[in-house]
Protein backbone atom coordinates (compact mmCIF):
# COMPACT_ATOMS: atom_id res chain seq x y z
CA UNK A 1 0.00 0.00 0.00
CA UNK A 2 0.85 3.60 -0.32
CA UNK A 3 2.24 5.28 2.48
CA UNK A 4 -0.19 7.40 4.67
CA UNK A 5 0.21 11.35 4.54
CA UNK A 6 0.28 12.84 8.16
CA UNK A 7 0.28 16.27 8.06
CA UNK A 8 1.13 17.98 11.05
CA UNK A 9 3.71 21.00 12.67
CA UNK A 10 4.22 19.99 16.33
CA UNK A 11 7.28 17.97 16.67
CA UNK A 12 5.88 15.93 19.75
CA UNK A 13 2.26 15.57 20.13
CA UNK A 14 2.14 12.39 17.37
CA UNK A 15 4.69 10.19 18.73
CA UNK A 16 2.83 7.56 19.89
CA UNK A 17 0.98 7.86 16.95
CA UNK A 18 3.89 7.44 15.01
CA UNK A 19 5.72 4.80 17.01
CA UNK A 20 2.71 2.36 16.50
CA UNK A 21 2.11 2.62 12.89
CA UNK A 22 5.64 1.54 12.55
CA UNK A 23 5.57 -1.13 15.45
CA UNK A 24 2.27 -2.42 13.20
CA UNK A 25 4.25 -1.86 9.86
CA UNK A 26 2.13 0.43 8.19
CA UNK A 27 3.81 3.09 6.01
CA UNK A 28 3.76 6.12 6.36
CA UNK A 29 5.15 10.17 5.80
CA UNK A 30 5.20 12.81 7.96
CA UNK A 31 5.04 16.43 5.84
CA UNK A 32 5.40 19.67 7.88
CA UNK A 33 2.51 22.45 6.56
CA UNK A 34 4.54 25.43 7.64
CA UNK A 35 7.19 24.69 5.23
CA UNK A 36 5.07 23.48 2.30
CA UNK A 37 4.42 24.60 -1.91
CA UNK A 38 2.26 22.37 -4.12
CA UNK A 39 1.88 23.34 -8.10
CA UNK A 40 -1.73 24.52 -9.06
CA UNK A 41 -1.56 22.02 -12.10
CA UNK A 42 -0.19 19.31 -10.69
CA UNK A 43 -1.62 15.81 -11.43
CA UNK A 44 -3.53 13.78 -8.30
CA UNK A 45 -0.97 13.21 -6.10
CA UNK A 46 0.32 9.47 -5.82
CA UNK A 47 -1.12 9.41 -2.75
CA UNK A 48 -4.99 8.24 -1.32
CA UNK A 49 -5.22 8.83 2.02
CA UNK A 50 -3.79 12.54 3.86
CA UNK A 51 -4.34 12.74 7.44
CA UNK A 52 -4.51 16.70 8.91
CA UNK A 53 -3.17 17.25 11.90
CA UNK A 54 -2.52 21.04 11.16
CA UNK A 55 -2.75 22.74 15.01
CA UNK A 56 -4.55 26.39 15.14
CA UNK A 57 -1.73 27.32 17.69
CA UNK A 58 0.67 26.57 15.47
CA UNK A 59 1.63 30.65 15.26
CA UNK A 60 2.68 30.59 18.85
CA UNK A 61 5.57 27.91 17.21
CA UNK A 62 6.28 30.16 14.27
CA UNK A 63 4.03 28.49 12.30
CA UNK A 64 1.52 31.08 11.66
CA UNK A 65 2.23 30.61 8.03
CA UNK A 66 0.72 27.03 7.70
CA UNK A 67 -2.42 28.41 9.30
CA UNK A 68 -4.56 29.75 5.98
CA UNK A 69 -1.86 27.71 3.49
CA UNK A 70 -3.34 24.63 5.22
CA UNK A 71 -6.85 25.73 3.82
CA UNK A 72 -5.84 25.84 0.55
CA UNK A 73 -3.82 22.76 -0.04
CA UNK A 74 -6.79 20.72 1.30
CA UNK A 75 -9.10 21.84 -0.98
CA UNK A 76 -6.65 21.35 -3.63
CA UNK A 77 -6.39 17.82 -2.09
CA UNK A 78 -10.07 17.19 -2.30
CA UNK A 79 -10.60 18.71 -5.86
CA UNK A 80 -8.00 15.96 -6.86
CA UNK A 81 -10.15 13.16 -5.02
CA UNK A 82 -7.58 12.52 -2.04
CA UNK A 83 -9.25 10.93 0.73
CA UNK A 84 -8.66 14.04 3.19
CA UNK A 85 -8.93 13.06 7.04
CA UNK A 86 -10.02 16.49 8.77
CA UNK A 87 -10.39 18.04 5.47
CA UNK A 88 -11.46 21.54 4.36
CA UNK A 89 -14.83 21.62 5.88
CA UNK A 90 -13.45 19.91 9.10
CA UNK A 91 -10.78 22.45 9.16
CA UNK A 92 -12.47 25.57 8.45
CA UNK A 93 -14.66 25.23 11.46
CA UNK A 94 -11.48 23.89 13.57
CA UNK A 95 -10.08 27.78 12.73
CA UNK A 96 -13.04 29.78 13.66
CA UNK A 97 -14.57 29.83 17.13
CA UNK A 98 -17.55 31.94 15.31
CA UNK A 99 -18.42 29.46 13.17
CA UNK A 100 -18.84 26.89 15.72
CA UNK A 101 -20.97 28.70 17.57
CA UNK A 102 -23.26 29.77 14.73
CA UNK A 103 -23.32 26.05 13.78
CA UNK A 104 -24.47 25.42 17.86
CA UNK A 105 -27.39 28.27 17.18
CA UNK A 106 -28.15 26.36 14.17
CA UNK A 107 -28.41 22.88 15.71
CA UNK A 108 -30.67 24.55 18.92
CA UNK A 109 -27.19 23.08 20.99
CA UNK A 110 -26.69 25.48 23.96
CA UNK A 111 -23.31 27.79 23.85
CA UNK A 112 -22.22 30.54 25.89
CA UNK A 113 -23.70 34.14 25.20
CA UNK A 114 -21.33 35.42 22.68
CA UNK A 115 -20.94 38.67 20.12
CA UNK A 116 -18.73 38.54 17.45
CA UNK A 117 -16.22 41.55 16.90
CA UNK A 118 -13.67 43.10 14.71
CA UNK A 119 -12.24 46.01 15.91
CA UNK A 120 -11.79 46.81 19.85
CA UNK A 121 -13.96 49.67 19.43
CA UNK A 122 -16.71 47.49 19.50
CA UNK A 123 -16.11 45.35 22.69
CA UNK A 124 -18.39 48.07 24.76
CA UNK A 125 -21.03 48.10 22.44
CA UNK A 126 -20.47 43.82 22.54
CA UNK A 127 -21.40 43.90 26.29
CA UNK A 128 -24.64 44.78 26.27
CA UNK A 129 -26.86 42.01 27.67
CA UNK A 130 -23.51 39.78 28.43
CA UNK A 131 -22.78 38.84 32.19
CA UNK A 132 -19.75 39.40 33.91
CA UNK A 133 -17.34 37.78 34.33
CA UNK A 134 -16.90 37.45 30.48
CA UNK A 135 -13.75 36.15 28.53
CA UNK A 136 -12.48 37.87 24.72
CA UNK A 137 -11.31 34.88 22.80
CA UNK A 138 -9.29 35.18 19.20
CA UNK A 139 -11.25 33.92 16.76
CA UNK A 140 -8.66 31.05 15.95
CA UNK A 141 -6.89 30.10 19.13
CA UNK A 142 -5.42 26.46 20.32
CA UNK A 143 -3.98 25.56 23.65
CA UNK A 144 -5.84 28.57 25.64
CA UNK A 145 -3.69 31.09 23.34
CA UNK A 146 -5.89 34.51 23.02
CA UNK A 147 -8.08 34.12 25.97
CA UNK A 148 -7.88 36.53 28.70
CA UNK A 149 -10.92 36.72 31.48
CA UNK A 150 -12.67 40.37 32.58
CA UNK A 151 -14.13 40.86 36.05
CA UNK A 152 -15.84 44.70 35.33
CA UNK A 153 -16.54 46.64 33.04
CA UNK A 154 -13.39 49.02 34.19
CA UNK A 155 -11.05 46.23 33.53
CA UNK A 156 -12.11 45.46 30.29
CA UNK A 157 -11.93 49.48 29.85
CA UNK A 158 -8.16 49.54 31.11
CA UNK A 159 -7.43 46.83 28.61
CA UNK A 160 -8.55 48.56 25.73
CA UNK A 161 -7.04 51.73 27.12
CA UNK A 162 -3.86 50.33 27.19
CA UNK A 163 -4.17 48.34 23.90
CA UNK A 164 -3.57 45.24 26.13
CA UNK A 165 -6.05 42.70 23.85
CA UNK A 166 -5.60 40.80 20.75
CA UNK A 167 -7.58 39.75 17.89
CA UNK A 168 -5.37 37.24 17.04
CA UNK A 169 -4.28 36.41 13.07
CA UNK A 170 -7.98 36.97 11.55
CA UNK A 171 -8.31 39.97 13.67
CA UNK A 172 -11.98 38.32 15.01
CA UNK A 173 -12.96 37.51 18.26
CA UNK A 174 -15.62 36.62 20.50
CA UNK A 175 -17.00 38.41 23.40
CA UNK A 176 -18.37 35.92 25.66
CA UNK A 177 -20.29 34.92 29.08
CA UNK A 178 -17.69 33.04 31.42
CA UNK A 179 -19.45 30.28 33.12
CA UNK A 180 -18.72 29.38 36.44
CA UNK A 181 -17.82 25.59 36.10
CA UNK A 182 -20.02 22.88 38.41
CA UNK A 183 -18.00 20.49 39.69
CA UNK A 184 -14.89 22.37 38.95
CA UNK A 185 -14.45 20.76 36.48
CA UNK A 186 -14.98 20.98 32.47
CA UNK A 187 -16.05 17.72 29.88
CA UNK A 188 -14.10 16.83 26.73
CA UNK A 189 -14.71 14.03 24.82
CA UNK A 190 -12.82 12.49 21.93
CA UNK A 191 -14.31 10.82 18.74
CA UNK A 192 -12.92 8.70 16.09
CA UNK A 193 -15.18 8.41 12.62
CA UNK A 194 -17.70 10.56 13.99
CA UNK A 195 -18.05 8.25 16.91
CA UNK A 196 -17.64 9.16 20.71
CA UNK A 197 -14.92 6.93 21.90
CA UNK A 198 -14.13 8.14 25.41
CA UNK A 199 -14.86 11.29 27.68
CA UNK A 200 -12.51 12.71 30.69
CA UNK A 201 -12.79 15.14 33.00
CA UNK A 202 -10.56 18.19 33.53
CA UNK A 203 -10.16 20.07 36.78
CA UNK A 204 -9.55 23.23 36.69
CA UNK A 205 -6.97 25.42 38.88
CA UNK A 206 -7.45 28.96 38.67
CA UNK A 207 -7.74 30.52 35.29
CA UNK A 208 -6.31 28.66 33.00
CA UNK A 209 -7.53 28.07 29.69
CA UNK A 210 -4.61 26.00 28.04
CA UNK A 211 -6.77 22.48 28.82
CA UNK A 212 -4.62 20.44 26.18
CA UNK A 213 -5.46 16.84 27.12
CA UNK A 214 -2.10 15.19 26.61
CA UNK A 215 -0.30 18.33 28.51
CA UNK A 216 -2.52 17.36 31.67
CA UNK A 217 -0.37 15.08 34.43
CA UNK A 218 -2.24 13.91 37.23
CA UNK A 219 -5.06 11.91 37.80
CA UNK A 220 -7.62 13.20 40.00
CA UNK A 221 -6.34 11.06 43.02
CA UNK A 222 -3.06 13.12 42.48
CA UNK A 223 -1.50 10.16 40.80
CA UNK A 224 1.15 11.43 38.25
CA UNK A 225 0.26 10.37 34.60
CA UNK A 226 3.55 9.25 32.25
CA UNK A 227 3.73 12.74 30.06
CA UNK A 228 3.98 9.88 26.76
CA UNK A 229 1.68 12.11 24.54
CA UNK A 230 2.35 15.73 25.15
CA UNK A 231 5.43 18.30 24.75
CA UNK A 232 8.66 18.25 26.10
CA UNK A 233 8.02 21.57 27.36
CA UNK A 234 4.15 21.13 28.27
CA UNK A 235 3.20 23.40 31.00
CA UNK A 236 3.25 21.51 34.70
CA UNK A 237 -0.21 23.51 35.29
CA UNK A 238 -1.24 21.08 37.77
CA UNK A 239 -4.21 20.09 36.29
CA UNK A 240 -6.00 16.38 37.03
CA UNK A 241 -7.93 14.21 34.81
CA UNK A 242 -10.53 11.26 35.01
CA UNK A 243 -12.07 9.45 32.71
CA UNK A 244 -15.68 9.01 32.57
CA UNK A 245 -18.86 8.28 30.32
CA UNK A 246 -20.87 10.71 28.90
CA UNK A 247 -24.75 10.57 28.66
CA UNK A 248 -26.88 9.68 25.93
CA UNK A 249 -27.56 13.17 25.34
CA UNK A 250 -24.28 13.99 25.24
CA UNK A 251 -23.19 11.77 22.88
CA UNK A 252 -26.23 12.39 20.42
CA UNK A 253 -25.05 16.06 20.42
CA UNK A 254 -21.50 15.54 19.94
CA UNK A 255 -21.90 13.10 17.06
CA UNK A 256 -24.59 15.48 15.66
CA UNK A 257 -21.99 18.28 15.83
CA UNK A 258 -18.95 15.84 14.13
CA UNK A 259 -21.28 15.21 11.43
CA UNK A 260 -22.50 18.54 10.49
CA UNK A 261 -18.77 19.78 10.52
CA UNK A 262 -17.28 16.98 8.68
CA UNK A 263 -15.16 16.30 11.41
CA UNK A 264 -13.47 12.64 11.32
CA UNK A 265 -10.84 12.77 14.48
CA UNK A 266 -11.73 15.16 17.24
CA UNK A 267 -12.81 16.36 20.47
CA UNK A 268 -15.46 18.70 22.11
CA UNK A 269 -15.51 20.34 25.13
CA UNK A 270 -18.47 21.25 27.28
CA UNK A 271 -19.42 22.77 30.83
CA UNK A 272 -22.10 22.32 33.21
CA UNK A 273 -23.23 25.89 34.65
CA UNK A 274 -22.80 26.24 38.44
CA UNK A 275 -25.98 28.87 38.53
CA UNK A 276 -28.44 26.85 36.65
CA UNK A 277 -26.96 22.73 36.15
CA UNK A 278 -27.10 23.84 32.26
CA UNK A 279 -25.04 21.78 29.68
CA UNK A 280 -22.78 24.34 27.29
CA UNK A 281 -20.81 23.58 24.48
CA UNK A 282 -18.11 26.09 23.76
CA UNK A 283 -14.97 24.01 22.00
CA UNK A 284 -15.00 22.06 19.05
CA UNK A 285 -11.96 20.72 17.77
CA UNK A 286 -10.66 19.19 14.73
CA UNK A 287 -7.44 18.12 16.59
CA UNK A 288 -7.13 15.45 19.17
CA UNK A 289 -3.75 14.45 20.54
CA UNK A 290 -5.40 12.23 22.95
CA UNK A 291 -4.79 12.51 27.09
CA UNK A 292 -1.55 11.64 28.12
CA UNK A 293 -1.34 8.20 29.98
CA UNK A 294 -4.82 6.80 28.53
CA UNK A 295 -4.83 3.35 29.73
CA UNK A 296 -4.36 4.94 32.84
CA UNK A 297 -7.29 7.36 33.00
CA UNK A 298 -9.58 6.26 30.35
CA UNK A 299 -8.48 1.90 30.63
CA UNK A 300 -7.34 1.73 27.15
CA UNK A 301 -5.54 3.57 24.69
CA UNK A 302 -7.15 5.37 21.64
CA UNK A 303 -4.16 5.10 19.34
CA UNK A 304 -4.86 1.75 18.80
CA UNK A 305 -8.35 2.86 17.52
CA UNK A 306 -7.11 5.57 15.48
CA UNK A 307 -4.77 3.32 13.66
CA UNK A 308 -7.74 0.69 12.90
CA UNK A 309 -9.52 3.86 11.81
CA UNK A 310 -6.32 5.04 9.27
CA UNK A 311 -5.86 1.60 8.20
CA UNK A 312 -9.72 1.10 7.45
CA UNK A 313 -9.52 4.41 5.46
CA UNK A 314 -6.54 3.24 3.44
CA UNK A 315 -8.17 0.00 2.73
CA UNK A 316 -11.35 1.69 1.30
CA UNK A 317 -9.06 3.99 -0.97
CA UNK A 318 -7.17 1.06 -2.14
CA UNK A 319 -10.66 -0.72 -2.87
CA UNK A 320 -11.83 2.37 -5.00
CA UNK A 321 -8.89 2.54 -6.49
CA UNK A 322 -9.17 -1.24 -8.00
CA UNK A 323 -12.58 -1.05 -9.18
CA UNK A 324 -11.98 2.21 -10.90
CA UNK A 325 -9.20 -0.27 -12.64
CA UNK A 326 -11.44 -2.79 -13.51
CA UNK A 327 -13.41 -0.83 -15.85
Amino acid sequence: MQPIIISHEHPDWFKPLFELLTKQGIAFQSINPVRHQYAIDAPKPDFKVFFNRMSPSAYLRDGIQGTFYTQYYLKHLELHGVRVINGYKAYVYETSKALQLSLLQSLGIKYPKSKVVNHVSKIKEALEGLRFPIVIKANIGGSGAGIEKFNSLEEVEEAIANEAIDFGIDHTALVQEFIPAKGGYISRVETIGGKVIYGIRVYLTGDTFNLCPADICQTNTGDELIRNACAIDAPKNGLKVEGFTPSEEVVKNIETIMAHTGIDVGGIEYIIDDRDGEIYYYDINALSNFVADAVNVIGFNPHDLLVQYLVDEQAKQEEVHLEKASF
